[in-house]
């Protein structure tokens, strides 16, 4: 579960929160937290991706505040040791494209670029004024000595000197426009830069800074895995040589996964390659499918949701989800899925073989912010509980009509019924489904309570499993004469 929204109050609460509710995560099922970047940034409203400090995890006095917007380092420490207690892995956010909030000005060298074309310099070499030194002035030099400086950095987007918003490529030993690097996404040219002072993995003394921070980090917190925010934005020979250094200090298990927002199949692809398929990422692609056929409701065409999706094609290397803190609304990246579809695509999520899903916070619960959005708690409880009951072995699909369409789970040694699926985007109908001779004469009810009516199998090992319009029905085969309780 992705334990964070953007729209979180400022109150630094969260680690409280989420410690006193991780006997709840572990009934229903959860088994990994994926929690929000957990260091000091511009404030104490910073949701964490403006990263000032990664060394101050709510320890130190600096940009006004000595919690982070989620609480202090004691409350962290002591939530993750709570989540350990209950079998929960900790998987934390690490942003590591840019640094946000420098402490002194400094005036270096760059060249305007194109925001279109990167590639392309739109002005001679000139001197402008911006916050590239970090000093970091309430911690005091602890844990680390490291201050940064402009050639720690690649690029910025604010001249203090004559107050102007642009992408400001610096200019310096190896530094500048570099038109043939293939290791950062080949959007707009080149999409290195992102926000804020972007970082310069190039530098050798970065390289060695982020090494010694990350295995910092993971000593001090405890945590499980990391999430690798804005990885198309980041060199990938260093991703890949980052992964290294962490599996050969902490173990191969050590879990890692990326954020690469795009739906490119050949970007995503060559992405993979180039990191050795050595970190798994979300599947944005599928995200989108999503939207697209809550968009379109009867005008999508339900054999496409897999489609072009990295779950498709890489179902080992995959985090399907439905919505998180950047395609809810009110985000930079709004996409966020319409209701009516949730329950579906969270059965598509939860439900099928392939891929370790990921619930968003914001569904569960529910979303603040200027455009609220209700929690859906109740449906996902039920299909965690079919998840975690049911939802094992091979699976079947009939993914065979345009707006009809699921899947049977056979179940294994241990779960030896399995369940059943069976969802439609528009008119609801009833779909033959193969359970098996071997359940001739059983009766199955649908878990969620839309439909009452026992489906009974036939002799041919067949059912006719109903659904409604624009719904979702999961059917159970019913046990000693009771129904599954909804």
């Amino acid at each position: 579960m992705q334990y964070f929204e953007w729209f979180l109050p400022d109150d630094g609460s969260l680690w409280n929160r989420l410690r006193e509710d991780a006997p709840h995560l572990r009934e229903i099922g959860v088994t990994g937290v994926w929690i929000p970047p957990c260091y000091k940034g511009t404030g104490s409203n910073d949701v964490g991706y403006g990263a000032y400090d990664l060394y101050d995890l709510g320890e130190f006095d600096q940009k006004g505040t000595i919690r982070t917007k989620y609480g202090t380092k004691e409350e962290l420490q002591a939530c993750i040791g709570a989540l350990h207690d209950n079998d929960i892995a900790v998987y934390a956010d690490v942003v590591l494209n840019h640094k946000a909030g420098g402490d002194e000005l400094q005036t270096f060298t760059v060249v305007e670029v194109d925001p279109h074309d990167r590639n392309r310099g739109i002005t001679e070499p000139y001197e402008i004024e911006g916050f590239t030194r970090f000093t970091f002035p309430g911690r005091k030099g602890k844990y680390s000595d490291f201050e940064w400086s402009w050639e720690h950095f690649s690029a910025t987007d604010y001249n203090h000197r004559d107050n102007k918003d642009a992408i400001y490529v610096i200019q310096g030993e190896n530094k500048g426009i570099d038109t043939e690097d293939r290791s950062v996404s080949q959007e707009f040219a080149n999409f290195d830069y992102l926000m804020f002072t972007d970082i310069d993995y190039k530098h050798p003394d970065v390289q060695e800074e982020t090494k010694r921070w990350i295995s910092w980090f993971i000593r001090e917190t405890g945590v499980d895995g990391i999430r690798l925010d804005a990885i198309k934005h980041i060199n990938d020979w260093f991703v890949k040589e980052l992964v290294d250094h962490v599996r050969g200090e902490f173990g191969e298990e050590f879990y890692v996964v990326g954020e690469y927002w795009y739906y490119d199949e050949m970007a995503i692809d060559n992405y993979l390659h180039n990191v050795e398929y050595k970190i798994d990422l979300f599947d944005v692609a599928l995200h989108f499918n999503f939207k697209q056929c809550a968009v379109e409701g009867p005008g999508y065409d339900m054999r496409n949701l897999f489609e072009s999706s990295v779950l498709s094609r890489f179902p080992l290397s995959t985090v399907p989800f439905v919505d998180n803190h950047d395609s809810q609304p009110g985000s930079h990246l709004e996409s966020f899925v319409e209701g009516w579809f949730k329950p579906l695509a969270y059965a598509l999520i939860l439900l099928r073989r392939d891929g370790y899903p990921c619930i968003f916070l914001g569904d569960y619960y529910g979303t603040g912010g200027e455009h609220p959005q209700p929690g859906m708690q109740w449906i996902i409880d039920q299909l965690l509980d079919v998840r975690r009951d049911f939802s094992y072995g091979e699976q079947d699909d009939y993914f065979d009509h345009e707006h009809v369409v699921g899947w049977i789970r056979r179940g294994d040694e241990h779960h030896p019924d399995g369940c059943v699926v069976i969802m439609s985007n528009a008119e609801g109908g009833t779909k033959p489904m193969f359970v098996g001779t071997d359940y001739t004469g059983s009766a199955w009810v649908d878990k969620l309570g839309h439909h009452q009516e026992e489906v009974i199998i036939g002799e041919d090992g067949r059912g006719w499993f109903p659904v409604n319009d624009g719904s979702v029905s999961v059917y159970l085969k019913k046990v000693q004469g009771s129904l599954i309780e909804p």
